[in-house]
């Protein structure tokens, strides 16, 4: 069975809750997170834009991928 617009919706919002919490427990916010509102509409999952951050954010987001504290 396919999932609802409304189902999808709230499959993208719980994950962008969860990729949020995630990235605060290692001192990153990216403050553009969202789901984005255009791919809401399509039949497919929404996609979840993670938008636009500083240089420093960037560099604590890399060194959090990388398995290193952002110090």
């Amino acid at each position: 069975m396919a999932l609802t617009a409304e189902e999808r919706l709230r499959a993208a919002e719980e994950a962008v809750r969860q990729l949020k919490a995630g990235l605060a427990r290692a001192g990153v916010t990216l403050p553009s997170l969202r789901v984005d509102p255009l791919s809401v509409a399509n039949e497919s999952l929404p996609l979840v834009e993670l938008g636009r951050c500083n240089m420093d954010t960037a560099l604590r987001l890399a060194c959090v991928l990388e398995g290193r504290s952002g110090e």
